[in-house]
This record gives structure tokens, sequence and C-alpha cells, in this order.
């Protein structure tokens, strides 16, 4: 494969899967108690709000390393694990795609795309940190 010909590709779902984590980290920070409920109601974790910070900030930490291309096999395989764990946290909502959960069901692409980052991650070398 020719690693010149999906840079560029692979730099945009890099940056776009970054950002999307990024968000989510930001949320956890900005708006503790809604990722309070959502652990409630999605994990079955009576978490705090000190357990939310914590988790938002290493969404964060995350979220960023993945967007510089650092420790790809290590970051990109996190972000895949998170998103996956968060889309199966909500497989009510995706068994009944026409429901009010109706949005969840975006999970699906993003946890391919997080597949297949990591799958290509060798050849993510644009602007990249680990080259």
């Amino acid at each position: 494969m020719n690693t010149k010909e999906i840079s560029v590709p692979l730099l945009i779902l890099r940056i776009g899967l970054g950002a999307f984590l990024l968000l989510f980290g930001i949320d956890k920070l900005v708006a503790p108690q809604t990722s309070v409920d959502v652990f409630a109601q999605f994990y079955g974790i009576a978490a705090g709000t000190g357990t939310v910070y914590l988790a938002g900030g290493l969404e964060v930490v995350l979220a960023l390393a993945i967007l510089a291309g650092a420790w790809k096999t290590l970051s990109y395989g996190l972000g895949f694990l998170v998103h996956a764990l968060s889309t199966a946290a909500s497989w009510r909502e995706l068994l009944s795609p026409f429901g009010e959960g109706h949005l969840f069901i975006a999970a699906i692409p993003v946890l391919a795309a997080f597949l297949a980052l990591f799958l290509l991650r060798r050849h993510d070398t644009l602007l990249s940190a680990g080259g």
C-alpha cells in the first residue's frame, strides 16, 4: 500500500476522530452532571463528579494524543476501545434505531472509523508525532 496515497485521508480521519473524542472529554469537564447521569443510565455506575472529571481529563489527553498521531498503537487502540465500550453500553438504543434514540446509530460508523484508523496506523504519517 502506498503511504503517500492515503496520508491525507488518514490525517482527515485522525483529526475527525480526535476532535470527536476531545468534544466528549470537554463535555465531561464542562457539564459533569450530564455525564454522571449517563454513567448511571448506560453503564450502571454511580459516578461522582470527581470520577467524571477524571474520565474527562483522561479522554482529553487521549484525544490530544490521537490528534497528534502520538503512540499510535496505544492511543488509536484506546480510542477504539473507549468508543466500543460506549457503543456497547447503548445496545438497547441500537436495537431500536428509529425510536427516540435514533442518533445512537451514528456510533456504528464512528466505531468502524476508529477501527480503520487503528488498522492503518502504520501508514498515518502526515503531520504525525509518530512519523
